[in-house]
């Protein structure tokens, strides 16, 4: 029987895979969210509805893929998680989504540049586009990981976005930026190629968000 603290983590990313249905972030059983706890992660599994999803279904996999616990298999993109808690070691979220504004600027790998100054929220002043792999691939999740150097969140070519944090929640939030900003780049593009704003106006948003909201 878990914990507290596991059984609140494992319902945190159930509430995150409910909301990527409900707000249309990730329709139907698309997407896939995972929360990290110690040496291990608790990750939807793979072709379960999220309403369908209590605590105990969740696949609770290591950090190099071995399934320690679970009546489903993980989430299919496992790999793209594993890799980035692996690479981004505080990291204690990750959410993948397939929403739309991001998904039609991956299939275009297009990148979304600072057209915005929320841009600055993932972390540098683009948001990238990783090149195409096929899903479910070491190969994809070490592209993600290369794109996500320096940032929080990317675009995947021909595929979608994935965003992480601290929290699951926090990496919710970011997704969800990401999609309001994809949406709003491709609507300034029906217009012509939007001016940017410089690389130092950029810096100073990115360190201005370094303590956002943060008190003390």
């Amino acid at each position: 029987m878990p914990d507290a603290e596991e059984a609140w983590l494992r319902q945190r990313v159930i509430d995150a895979a409910l909301d990527l249905a409900s707000s249309g972030l990730s329709p139907n059983m698309s997407g896939n969210v995972s929360a990290r706890l110690g040496d291990s992660i608790f990750i939807t599994p793979s072709g379960v509805a999220y309403t369908d999803l209590l605590p105990g279904d969740l696949a609770e996999i290591a950090l190099d893929g071995r399934v320690l616990s679970g009546p489903f298999p993980p989430s299919s993109e496992w790999h793209m998680h594993c890799a980035i808690y692996e690479a981004n070691p505080q990291t204690g979220g990750v959410v993948h989504a397939h929403s739309d504004f991001a998904t039609a600027l991956a299939v275009m790998k297009r990148e979304i540049p600072p057209f915005h100054y929320m841009v600055a929220i993932v972390g540098g002043n683009n948001i990238r586009c990783a090149p195409y792999a096929t899903f479910g691939t070491a190969e994809l999740a070490a592209h993600a990981v290369a794109a996500l150097e320096g940032r929080r969140a990317c675009l995947l070519a021909h595929h979608g976005q994935i965003a992480f944090g601290a929290t699951v929640e926090e990496a919710l939030h970011l997704a969800h930026e990401v999609e309001t900003l994809s949406a709003q780049y491709w609507r300034a593009l029906q217009l012509g190629e939007p001016e940017l704003l410089s690389d130092e106006e950029m810096a100073r948003n990115v360190e201005k968000f370094r303590n956002y909201g943060r008190k003390g």
